[in-house]
């Protein structure tokens, strides 16, 4: 490709890796701008998980570092968020996302009206867990591992939002943990993916040099302003992801 579509692409997964690291929803942008280059689907969404795997891996280690998170916890989650990421990526040659998608935009909608009227979501000191970790994590863990294997859309919120009410967190240390099982049902994705030969190196590096440099600076805005920074993006990440889920699910056969 020419130079500047090179530098195009590389600004975009800026850009998306410095949102996603921030609320989610970077595949917005990243996935519509690898389809712009004439890549096929397939490709596209192999592509698509090289570049993000960089982002959520940069902006993962960088929050981890920055804030030390319990690691008997994160370690749960993240051995179930794998297992359940092959487990989707298995089913996806063998049942139509149209079925799981429908199920999106509802739940997506709910979370956004959470969002909304909870005016201190996750800006409350962190509260008792509703339910034990131990049993939170392997469930959670599987399914939104899987989700994401499968589908991919709106798993940064579900895991946001999941830590915050049933395990008490606070946004921001949702936030991290919503990271590094990101980072894991990203790069077991991808190891599908290669195997399979659906991933264009070239475009896919060139926008992790973005999505790292992106994820860097997210992971360096969530330290710095926290929960006043990441309610107003999640929200909006939100809302778009259910606009997007919506038109894609019920127009189906205009998508």
């Amino acid at each position: 490709m020419p130079w500047y579509l090179d530098l195009a692409l590389f600004l975009i997964a800026f850009v998306a890796g410095t949102v996603d690291t921030i609320a989610g929803g970077g595949g917005l942008i990243t996935l519509p701008a690898i389809l712009a280059t004439g890549l096929p689907p397939q490709l596209a969404l192999g592509t698509n998980k090289l570049q993000g795997t960089f982002g959520s891996g940069t902006a993962a280690t960088r929050l981890c570092m920055k804030h030390r998170p319990p690691l008997r916890p994160i370690m749960l989650g993240v051995i179930f968020t794998a297992c359940g990421a092959f487990l989707g990526a298995y089913l996806a040659l063998h049942i139509s996302e149209h079925y799981l998608s429908a199920t999106m935009p509802p739940l997506l909608f709910l979370i956004l009206l959470y969002s909304i009227f909870s005016k201190r979501m996750g800006q409350t000191k962190p509260h008792p867990p509703k339910v034990k970790p131990y049993y939170f994590f392997p469930v959670a863990g599987l399914l939104l591992g899987a989700y994401d294997g499968f589908l991919g859309p709106g798993v940064g919120a579900f895991w946001a939002i999941s830590l915050v009410i049933l395990l008490g967190f606070d946004l921001k240390k949702a936030t991290i943990f919503t990271k590094v099982f990101n980072f894991t049902s990203n790069i077991c994705s991808l190891a599908w993916f290669m195997v399979m030969g659906h991933v264009a190196y070239f475009i896919g590096i060139c926008m992790a040099l973005g999505q790292v440099c992106g994820g860097y600076l997210g992971a360096h805005l969530i330290s710095s302003r926290g929960v006043h920074l990441i309610r107003p993006v999640f929200i909006t990440m939100v809302s778009l992801l259910l606009l997007v889920l919506s038109y894609k699910t019920y127009n189906w056969r205009q998508w």
